[in-house]
This record gives C-alpha cells, structure tokens and sequence, in this order.
C-alpha cells in the first residue's frame, strides 16, 4: 500500500506541475497576445504566428469565379486592368475593367536572345523565374486605355473590348452582365491620348434610386445609369473635349456627395481642381490650381467627404491629401502618404487609404495620425498589386480592384477580428418602391 501510495502521489505531482506549466504557458501567450494589442497590432487567437499579409481577413481564392468559367465562350481570356469595384450589397458587386485580355496564367516560357549595354549576347528566359508574366494596365500590349501613342495592341488578338461593366453576386457568378454599354467606353483609338474606358464606378449613398455612376476619364465625361443598366440616364462633359469649366472635364476621376445629393468631382489627370455641382448637375463653382502649395493639386485621384462635410482629396502626384471646407477653403493636408490612389471616410469616422506604391491599406483618424496598416505585394491570392478602387458591403466583406494585378478580389473577415481594423462603408439608403426589383 505504501508503494501504490507513493505512485499515486509522484502521479499527482506530476499533473499539477503539468497543471502549473499549462497555466504559465496559457497566461504568458494571453500577455504576450496584451502586450501585441496594446502595441496596435491584432492577433489572430486561432494561430498567433500569422503573418497576416490579409490583414483582419482572409482572401476568398474563389471569387470571382475564372472568366473563362463565366463566359465560356471566353476560353483563353481573362481579366484586362481592374479599375473599378463597388459593392452594392453583399449579393451585387459592380467590377469594371479595360476589356479582356489573353490569359497568361500557364504560359508556356521561352528563351530570348538580348543584349547587356556592351553588345554582348545574353540569355534569358521569358518570362523569368519568378517574374510576373504581364502588368494588365502599362505596356504596349496591356490593356488599351492607358495615355500613351505607341501602342501596338491589336482588337481581337492582343486584346477584347468586352465585359466593360459587370454584376456578380457574393459566390463570384455573374448576376448582370451590361455588355450593352461596351462599346460606349471604348477607346477612339488606343493608340493617341483620347481614349475610352470606366475609371471607377459609384453609387451615391443618399440615392434612393441608386443610380450607378461610371467615369470615363479617356473620354471626358461621367455617365450615370439606372440602376438596372438598361437606362442612360444623364452625361456630364463634352465627349472627347477637355476643358477646364462648368460642362468640360480632363479626365475627371472620383466622385463624392452631401446628403443633400450636392456632389464633388476630382478632375483629375488632366486638370487639377475640384469641380462643386447640385444635385440636379448643376455647375456651382471649382477650385485648385497646379503645383504643391497648401491648396495646390497634382493628380487629384480621389476624393471623400465626413460627416462635418470637409472635403478630402488624394493630392496624388503631391504624395498627400488635402482637406477642405465644401466651399475649398484650405485647412489642413496629411504629408508623406505615397501615392494614395482611392480614399474613404468610414461610416465610424476613419480615413481609409489605398497606397499605390506600398500596395497597403492604411487606416488614419481625421487629423492624420496613422492608426493601422496592412497589405503586401504579389499576385498570389490575398495580396496586391495596384488596387485602383475598394469598397465593401454590409456584411463587412471588402473588395478590390487591381489595375496593374489585372483582378478583382473578394476578403472576407476572419473570425474574431478586431471590429477596428474592419473597414465599413457609409450605407446605402433604403431602396424606394421603383428599385426594390434590384
């Protein structure tokens, strides 16, 4: 009995100290997990060591379904540059691109004799060995829309103007296809300045009609269509005539509203100003010169609006964003931000930013001050390559569209994320009688 009491004894030693180490263990990683959170950082409870090059969400690999999956009739094609994406809910996503192009997912590669700049003969494979096989918006054979005359891409061989505007639903299948409008957008001629093409796609969170707003920058003019896509229902600007006033644009290139239905228009590429309409598109006034000073622009590629009704621009070119009273009274500018390509204010308040060059999301309060950041990289599902326009839905899914990566993405967040590091949209308003079909 004494030997069998010893033995019980040396068990239970054991299991508590077991116990013991179990606790420590479980207490250190709850520190350790603290002391990350303080630090600004979430962590994901379910693997800690995450890289979390997603950030708070997981990548959704399978949506949109393959083009050539959609459209069979599509086989050896794929998506050109993605320049839009606009999620009216969780079951309707506008995606917008610069037409279709060969798909180069298994291209086979060869070898290409070149020269070093001493004439010598090298060898090289092509694409190369970790390469990225093509930049869907910027090249000769890219995706036509861009501003350039020495392009030597060829309609129906280098590159398909179709599927300009399309509608999927939340498993990435086709719901609207708007091919009706295709060649509406289409380049005059991709091989001079004026051309074609939807640079990003809106729909005014004070519509009850929910008109969809498509901006083609290549031919001076912003669209706005019925809900439904079978409609035109009103143009702003001269097709193919710049100008700098009240009915003329220079590639204009985002849109944002008042409650009053009051809108804002950076424009854009081509001029540098901020153009002020009533709701009815009425002209009101402009504001903007060239250059860097406080209130000077250089590629206003974006523009948002907070719920005191100041007014941000991404002063592209200028690697900042300026702030504005809505009648462009100067009032602050958030310095060194590179390149921010599309800018939100959050429905709770925050700026959200794309940055061209870091391929990140970054998170700021309305004074500038960095909060969070995330993103990476790549052509592998999850990271990124340019993304030209985001948006999200009400379930908290986010979209984005790549223009160089050639493709939309669908990111979906992970259980338990930090609600913080979640971006969210204003809402849409109610749908009215007319729209409730959609």
């Amino acid at each position: 009995m004494k030997v069998v009491g010893r033995k019980l004894f040396g068990r239970a030693m054991v299991c508590a100290a077991i116990g013991f180490m179990t606790l420590a263990i479980f207490s250190r990683t709850k520190i350790v997990v603290a002391d990350q959170q303080a630090a600004g950082q979430w962590i994901d409870h379910a693997n800690p060591s995450d890289e979390l090059v997603d950030g708070p969400y997981r990548v959704d690999p399978n949506w949109p379904k393959p083009l050539a999956t959609l459209f069979p009739e599509e086989k050896g094609w794929t998506w050109g540059a993605v320049q839009g994406v606009f999620a009216q809910n969780p079951d309707r996503i506008f995606v917008v691109m610069r037409g279709e192009l060969p798909d180069v997912a298994k291209i086979k590669p060869k070898f290409a004799e070149l020269e070093n700049e001493f004439g010598m003969p090298v060898h090289l494979q092509v694409p190369g060995v970790g390469m990225y096989p093509r930049n869907a918006s910027v090249g000769q054979y890219a995706s036509p829309g861009e501003a350039s005359n020495d392009y030597m891409g060829v309609d129906g061989k280098d590159y398909r103007w179709k599927h300009i505007i399309t509608v999927y639903d939340g498993q990435g299948n086709v719901s609207e296809a708007w091919t009706q409008w295709d060649s509406l957008f289409k380049p005059d001629n991709p091989n001079v300045l004026s051309q074609g093409r939807v640079h990003k796609i809106l729909i005014s969170p004070y519509d009850p009609e929910k008109r969809v707003w498509a901006i083609d920058d290549g031919h001076e003019v912003i669209r706005v269509f019925s809900n439904d896509g079978k409609k035109l229902l009103m143009t702003l600007g001269a097709r193919d005539e710049a100008g700098n006033d009240g009915t003329h644009f220079k590639r204009p290139t985002d849109i944002a509203w008042l409650p009053d239905g009051t809108f804002f228009i950076s424009d854009g590429y081509g001029n540098t100003r901020v153009a002020k309409f009533d709701k009815n598109g009425k002209f009101l006034m402009m504001w903007g010169t060239r250059g860097t000073g406080n209130g000077q622009l250089q590629t206003p590629h974006s523009i948002t609006i907070d719920k005191n009704r100041r007014v941000y621009v991404a002063d592209r070119a200028n690697n900042r964003i300026q702030v504005f009273d809505e009648n462009g009274k100067y009032l602050d500018q958030f310095p060194n931000i590179q390149q921010p390509y599309h800018i939100r204010v959050s429905d709770d308040g925050f700026l959200w930013v794309f940055s061209g060059p870091l391929d990140k999301f970054l998170k700021y309060d309305l004074q500038g001050h960095l909060l969070y950041a995330w993103g990476t990289h790549g052509t592998t599902p999850g990271l990124f390559w340019a993304v030209h326009e985001y948006s999200a839905d009400t379930d908290g899914n986010l979209y984005t569209a790549e223009v160089f990566g050639g493709r939309a993405q669908k990111f979906k967040p992970r259980p338990g994320a930090d609600p913080s590091h979640i971006y969210r949209p204003q809402p849409l308003m109610p749908k009215t009688a007319s729209t409730a079909a959609q």
